[in-house]
């Protein structure tokens, strides 16, 4: 599914105006993009958390230069799924389906 279609279909079950959904869930990435780029970590209770996820300094290879290249401590973002939205997914009927097929 695309950003589109959620946005039309959050329009669809709200009966509000496709741009001002489309203004909304904008509005939403970027204070989510800011926020994790300002360091803070979100949590959408039932839903999920964005976080920060630190990743080590470490030394890996260029095997077509065969050279060892140094990456340094970095973040990275991250989505963690609540308890229960992992309960929804797993129970989740057409997922079984699709797992069975």
């Amino acid at each position: 599914m695309t950003k589109a279609e959620v946005i039309s279909e959050v329009a669809d079950k709200t009966g509000i105006d496709k741009a001002d959904v489309q203004a909304t869930v904008e509005a939403f990435f970027k204070v989510i993009k800011d926020s994790m780029a300002d360091g803070n970590n979100i949590y959408v209770r039932g839903f999920g958390s964005f976080v920060n996820k630190k990743r080590a300094k470490k030394v890996a290879r260029n095997i077509s230069k065969n050279t060892s290249i140094i990456i340094d401590e970095h973040f990275i973002p991250s989505f963690k799924p609540s308890k229960t939205f992992i309960q929804k997914i797993k129970n989740s009927k057409k997922i079984q389906e699709l797992a069975h097929s």
